[in-house]
């Protein structure tokens, strides 16, 4: 029965060491895609000010 015990326990730390490491892939993907998001969305509002010669962030100047 110990045996069986062992090898119960085992797997369930394998499976929680593969989903903490998910997880931390995870978490590191979205922090890479928030960041992408942020650039992307910065070039937006500098084209967009650019294009329509209006400080919309109001950092005091356009584009």
């Amino acid at each position: 029965m110990g045996l069986f015990w062992d090898l119960i326990q085992h797997s369930q730390i394998s499976d929680q060491q593969s989903k903490t490491s998910s997880l931390e892939e995870r978490v590191s993907h979205l922090e890479l895609e928030l960041r992408h998001t942020q650039e992307l969305l910065v070039k937006t509002l500098k084209t967009l000010e650019e294009t329509i010669d209006k400080d919309i962030n109001e950092d005091g100047r356009v584009g």
